[in-house]
């Protein structure tokens, strides 16, 4: 028996498919032969499982792997949900909450499991797969780079004493001047590494088209077109962003980094070469994306009290 609430839904269905110059039984015919849906399809689980191949046949390598790639799905989560606050049609209050609700679970979520790397994996094993990878980097995360353009006036991701010089410029100008390009320089001649020139050939073009898309989009340009009111909400999960990402995510690394680095008389040197005892301590970088939600000695203590 067709009932009133199905004869409406193939009314609809055909409504549909006559839109893309299709004829709807011969939709109900593909529906009649496909196959079920497995999970193990609809997540691509054999891809999945296969995305990982060690340079050499260390075990702990594949832990090394997995946990980078689960960190760059959990980033791929934060740009669809810093995407949602960005440019949603009609942003409002609680739908700005839950994205950034979800932002905050992400970060927390990769926070608590850098164990997994920070004590999960062999320290011999490591000090010997590392060699196989350079330059390679996890400083070439060209997605957690794109949630700071995102997150934040580019300006603000300057080192502090380049930054009068450059309100009001170009975004193009303020970009070469982002704090991370003097991250990856020669420890003995302040050259850029090939990590640096690797990264900047792929990325920069799209990082300057990003920069330009978010110029007025990005989360804190949403947040200062709220009203005085709706900013009280907002406030504390914004705080809490700014702190996993500028402070409690790059104190993890730096934590990581002494454990496998740290050797006496002389500490060893990243993958990527770059200056990981000045680059990685939150206190030293001092990036804020919210600078106005501080206070002075919060600024001033910035990454000190973690």
């Amino acid at each position: 028996m067709v009932t009133t609430e199905i004869a409406d839904k193939i009314k609809r269905l055909e409504e549909k498919y006559a839109a893309m110059g299709q004829d709807l039984s011969s939709y109900l015919d593909g529906l009649l032969y496909a196959d079920y849906l497995t999970y193990w399809d609809y997540i691509q689980l054999d891809v999945l499982l296969n995305l990982q191949h060690p340079r050499t046949p260390i075990p702990d390598e594949n832990i090394f792997i997995i946990y980078h790639q689960i960190t760059e799905l959990y980033f791929k989560l934060t740009l669809q949900a810093i995407e949602q606050i960005s440019f949603a049609p009609q942003l409002t209050v609680a739908g700005f909450k839950t994205q950034l609700k979800r932002i905050n679970n992400y970060f927390r979520n990769l926070i608590n499991s850098f164990e997994i790397m920070v004590d999960g994996m062999d320290k011999d094993q490591f000090l010997q797969f590392r060699m196989a990878l350079l330059p390679a980097s996890g400083f070439q995360s060209g997605q957690f780079r794109k949630i700071e353009i995102c997150s934040t006036e580019l300006v603000n991701l300057v080192y502090q004493p380049q930054r009068p010089g450059l309100m009001g410029a170009e975004l193009e100008k303020v970009l070469d001047q982002i704090y991370w390009r003097s991250g990856a320089t020669e420890l003995s001649t302040g050259k850029k590494t090939l990590t640096l020139r690797q990264f900047e050939l792929k990325y920069m073009s799209e990082f300057l088209q990003l920069a330009t898309r978010y110029k007025d989009n990005n989360i804190q340009a949403q947040y200062r077109r709220l009203s005085p009111a709706d900013q009280q909400e907002i406030i504390p999960l914004l705080k809490e962003y700014d702190t996993n990402i500028n402070v409690r995510w790059p104190l993890m690394h730096y934590k990581s980094a002494v454990r496998y680095l740290n050797r006496k008389p002389e500490d060893i040197a990243a993958t990527g070469g770059t200056n990981w005892q000045k680059y990685l301590p939150p206190r030293n970088k001092r990036i804020v994306f919210f600078p106005e939600l501080w206070t002075e000695e919060e600024l001033e203590n910035w990454g000190k009290e973690l």
